[in-house]
């Protein structure tokens, strides 16, 4: 099995998945065994990354009962070995379980880490297309507001690429409409999701 372990600035989640392995008996058999050993690799990875504040943990879904308490006893006996502040519910109706531990100091991820220039933090970029329409509305919003000569738009070359190819009927069409030429340049050094308008 495996973890995924997703930290925002709101909470930790945390993921159990069995991944390839099969148990010897049964499906529950694999379940159980999976959540008994990520019971005790949470409990270690928690204190590795130092992770604090609330943190939700989704086991796989187990349907006996006596498989959910033997989970959870392992878990806490994991976590004595944490000299942290913690504090640990029991499963929640949806099967999570909910606990927080005390922040002492920064995660692991924010020492060794920093936020990507590109994303900000948060893991996704815009699509060139998504950009496209952005750019669009704000030349309708520029056309209201000035009365250039032409608006000249700045942006990433995969941007400018879609411009000049799918999305080059929408630029026309709102070149027709604001009275105005629309020109495109290449900018090298920008991100997918950066862009300017320059009026002329």
């Amino acid at each position: 099995g495996y973890l995924i372990i997703d930290q925002t600035e709101a909470m930790t989640t945390i993921d159990v998945n069995t991944g390839g392995f099969v148990g010897v008996r049964n499906f529950d058999d694999t379940i159980f065994k999976t959540n008994l050993e990520a019971a005790q690799a949470i409990a270690r990875q928690l204190r590795l990354r130092n992770l604090g504040g609330i943190i939700i943990i989704d086991f796989i879904d187990m349907e006996n009962e006596e498989h959910r308490s033997a989970v959870l006893s392992e878990f806490n006996k994991a976590l004595a070995r944490d000299h942290t502040r913690l504090t640990v519910n029991g499963f929640t109706a949806l099967g999570l379980v909910e606990m927080t531990r005390k922040r002492t100091r920064e995660s692991l991820a924010h020492v060794l880490c920093e936020e990507c220039p590109t994303c900000g933090g948060r893991g996704e970029v815009k699509t060139a297309r998504t950009v496209c329409y952005e750019i669009l509305r704000e030349l309708l919003r520029e056309a209201r507001q000035f009365n250039a000569r032409e608006y000249r738009v700045l942006g990433s070359q995969a941007v400018i690429d879609r411009f000049l190819d799918e999305e080059s009927q929408g630029l026309a069409m709102l070149s027709d409409f604001i009275g105005k030429p629309i020109s495109l340049q290449a900018e090298p050094s920008y991100s997918q999701e950066q862009y300017d308008i320059v009026l002329m």
